[in-house]
């Protein structure tokens, strides 16, 4: 049956509101259509209108600032299209917000890796990127790429940056070589009951406990030993933490000693003068995060913004001021003595020194230990 140039608009839109066209493709398709049959349709005037804002959610902090400072004003400055921006503590939030949410309200997620990129696909969520509209992608570690490409050929996310959670103290009260005797242990230690913190996040829970009891963390075999580890932590911690905000203010006052900590965070924080060390224990939980464009979102405008962020000046500065390795490529990028300091940095680019959560192992998982932990977290 030959479809009226109607339907055939109305087609067109659907698979641009899903993802499936690009905007540039949607414009010049029903541009032409619609001129030969002289049709116009009820979204046209807002679909043909040029794109003057993108939606951008992230991390707040410090980390947002420099993103908004590096990227997001010049980037401004250069295209006349503004960046809007929203925060969240915990990417779980923002997930149920795009959930219900209609597609294109949210559009960029600075987002947590493939452990979280997983969600967004099996939600049906994530977009198909032209990378041919991402040049800058060239620089990008092939090692930190190819996580998301298994997961889905055609990306919708692009690595931005990486780090490692690991031990911070107060090296008025712990020593370096107490910290690296003790490792992952020392969050256990009841002599810093009461001074002692941690991420409130299930993942960061039994990825500690899993180095705690000598296991893998990505293959566990005893997880009552687990749980036990945890309920460990808990009574002894003062608070679990739940945004990097919250963490420096806990360190920089004194309120807590040790804790598990966001390598960037703990960066930030001794470049302010505090007394802070930072130990990598064997089997430290590394994680990279992407630049994710959701489905029914500008693509080309989202691509655009990219692109202008990956460039190598670009990355650099944000990098630089977030404290948090860019996801360059350092045998093709020439990066900054600042940068080649940074906890987690791998100069190498191989990435082999990291050890990153297996994202099916962990999505397998991930609801029953979720509960676990939210009872353990109430008190059970």
């Amino acid at each position: 049956m030959k479809l009226s140039t109607t339907k055939r608009l109305e087609r067109l839109h659907d698979r641009y509101v899903n993802g499936d066209l690009s905007r540039r493709t949607f414009l010049s398709l029903t541009a032409a259509a619609a001129a030969s049959a002289g049709l116009s349709m009820p979204w046209m005037s807002r679909a043909l209108a040029a794109v003057e804002q993108v939606r951008f959610d992230g991390w707040g902090g410090t980390v947002q600032e420099a993103i908004d400072k590096y990227a997001f004003q010049p980037y401004t400055a250069k295209t006349k299209i503004k960046v809007v921006q929203g925060t969240f503590g915990d990417e779980n939030e923002i997930i149920t917000k795009i959930k219900t949410a209609k597609p294109g309200d949210f559009q960029i997620v600075h987002s947590s890796g493939v452990n979280y990129y997983i969600k967004y696909v099996n939600a049906g969520m994530n977009s198909e990127i032209n990378e041919a509209n991402i040049p800058n992608m060239a620089n990008v570690l092939q090692p930190m790429i190819e996580p998301f490409r298994k997961l889905t050929p055609k990306l919708s996310a692009v690595p931005y940056d990486y780090g490692t959670t690991g031990i911070a103290y107060n090296t008025k009260v712990i020593s370096p070589e107490e910290a690296k005797e003790k490792g992952a242990g020392l969050l256990l230690d009841k002599k810093y009951a009461g001074k002692v913190g941690g991420y409130a996040d299930m993942t960061t829970r039994v990825w500690y406990a899993a180095l705690a009891t000598g296991q893998d963390p990505n293959n566990i075999t005893d997880m009552d030993t687990i749980w036990a580890k945890v309920r460990e932590t808990r009574d002894l911690a003062k608070k679990f933490w739940s945004s990097g905000a919250e963490l420096m203010d806990l360190l920089s006052k004194g309120e807590i000693v040790v804790t598990d900590a966001w390598s960037g965070r703990v960066a930030a924080l001794q470049d302010q003068g505090h007394p802070i060390g930072y130990l990598d224990p064997a089997g430290s939980y590394a994680w990279m995060e992407d630049m994710l464009i959701l489905k029914g979102s500008p693509m080309t405008e989202c691509e655009e913004l990219i692109n202008f962020m990956l460039d190598p000046a670009t990355s650099i500065a944000v990098a630089e001021g977030q404290s948090y390795p860019p996801s360059l490529d350092p045998t093709k990028v020439k990066l900054t003595e600042k940068i080649e300091k940074l906890p987690a940095f791998d100069k190498t680019g191989s990435m082999k020194a990291l050890t990153f959560a297996d994202p099916v192992y962990w999505a397998t998982n991930e609801d029953a230990w979720t509960k676990q932990w939210d009872r353990i977290a109430k008190g059970a």
